[in-house]
């Protein structure tokens, strides 16, 4: 069995001569890049949607590029992004946010970029089984006796009032400031009429005005804080939803589909320094996840049992296998025993997944500024600059070109005619019902009935303007 820490130059010293005659006849047809870095260290935290860096490696699609690639898990985002800053890690699966933030100095400044997105979907909402039974009375049910899906924050409503009213906080778990996790929580939050909290340059907490308190909790670590009762609710990646279900200490309310069908979520980050020194292996790199990618999701996610017992491993996501099958291959566990088909849980390639789309962006930065993390107005023009210093689509498609012209793809998967924006998503596919349109982000924010508007600011503990 492959290690994900086990350096690949180690592997392809020991292969035989017969292992190395067969790759070079694999590879013979594609003109292998003069990459200015072969031997790489990626970072991963341990969630599903970190399979195309696992797939890559497993599957040879780095060694065919030329690329000897240590996989590293690391504790948690913050030392993940850290470290990619320092160039301890060459790279790594990032938050989609944390590239946008680091570039504009949100945290720690630094200038980010992604060629790769990495996956669409993925994400759910748990809340303890106390608070399902306080919010069940609040839920519609249908005929045969299950509740009625997407279930909104509206029946969470109460429950948060009833806990405000004993004088206590109703505190949720998310994994890091600028994740989409934090970002879904609120949305759904706020579509039901909850506060979520506001940051400021004088508080970070993001907790000011707040109905319920929102914390970081590392992704692992989710499912023994809720049992320990320390959050009431979180919002994570699998498998920490479906580990809930498992473990019978939490309830999974609404995945991120359900919120907005086929969200971003995470993305491959480098430094710019580290493209612009190295353009060759970026783009070798970048056509090894697409290759990957790809695997994942063609035929009808026919290879996705094996993505499963790939990354149940230790070195990887380190979950059983039944627990990472709940959601990997297209079905979604809510109450114990009540599974329902969600196909599009978890997306790698389909719909474009995996092109780094400028309007995707815009959203994270539109909800940054929506809840103070941008503390004051900007231009439309403004989220269209740090989209494209960020996203870096033209990167994206010359490796594509190439994945193509080895064969190992298909001309019609690539979006070649985009402009990097997504056409808009229709209000039928947004929990709210507000249609978002990423060339209009400030017409976007203010559509939204909670949170910061154009020229309002958070002072002290007040909005003004």
């Amino acid at each position: 069995m492959r290690k994900g820490t086990a350096t690949r130059r180690t592997f392809l010293v020991a292969a035989s001569s017969i292992m190395l005659a067969a790759t070079a006849l694999s590879t013979a047809s594609a003109e292998m890049l003069d990459v200015e870095k072969d031997e790489l260290k990626f970072g991963f935290i341990k969630l599903t949607d970190m399979a195309p860096l696992a797939i890559a490696y497993e599957k040879g699609y780095f060694e065919e590029e030329g690329l000897f690639v240590t996989l590293e898990p690391q504790a948690n985002w913050k030392v993940l992004l850290d470290r990619v800053i320092t160039g301890e890690l060459d790279g790594a699966h990032m938050l989609a946010g944390q590239p946008l933030a680091a570039t504009i100095g949100f945290g720690t400044k630094a200038h980010i970029v992604t060629p790769f997105s990495m996956d669409l979907n993925g994400n759910g909402i748990t809340v303890s089984n106390e608070v399902w039974e306080m919010m069940k009375p609040h839920i519609p049910m249908g005929d045969d006796g299950r509740p009625v899906h997407p279930i909104k924050a509206d029946a969470l409503k109460p429950v948060v009032d009833a806990f405000k009213a004993d004088g206590k906080p109703f505190n949720m778990g998310m994994v890091f400031p600028v994740s989409t996790h934090n970002y879904e929580l609120r949305y759904w939050l706020a579509s039901g009429g909850i506060h979520p909290g506001f940051y400021s340059g004088t508080d970070i907490s993001g907790q000011i005005k707040a109905d319920a308190l929102l914390s970081v909790t590392p992704p692992p670590q989710m499912p023994s804080t809720l049992e320990a009762g320390t959050i009431d609710g979180y919002c994570v990646g699998e498998p920490w939803n479906q580990q809930a279900v498992f473990k019978g200490i939490g309830v999974p309310v609404i995945t991120d589909y359900e919120i907005w069908k086929n969200n971003p979520e995470k993305v491959f980050g480098l430094t710019r320094a580290f493209t612009e020194e190295n353009p060759n292996t970026t783009l070798a790199l970048t056509k090894a996840l697409i290759r990957a990618a790809k695997w994942l999701d063609e035929n009808d996610n026919a290879n996705r049992e094996e993505a499963v017992e790939i990354l149940s491993r230790p070195e990887y996501v380190g979950a059983d296998a039944e627990v990472i099958a709940n959601s990997m291959t297209g079905t979604f566990e809510y109450e114990k025993g009540d599974k329902r088909d969600v196909p599009d849980f978890n997306v790698f390639y389909r719909y474009h997944a995996t092109y780094p789309f400028y309007s995707d962006a815009v959203w994270y930065l539109t909800q940054m500024r929506r809840w103070g993390q941008i503390a004051d107005h900007k231009d439309d023009a403004w989220y269209e600059e740090v989209a494209k210093s960020v996203y870096r689509p033209d990167i994206y498609l010359e490796a594509a070109k190439m994945v193509v012209d080895d064969s190992n793809a298909d001309a019609a998967d690539f979006p070649w005619d985009s402009d990097g924006y997504r056409e808009p998503t229709p209000a039928t596919d947004i929990i709210d019902g507000v249609a978002y349109d990423g060339k209009k982000p400030n017409a976007y924010i203010d559509s939204l009935s909670i949170g910061l508007k154009s020229n309002q600011m958070i002072e002290g503990n007040e909005v003004s303007g």
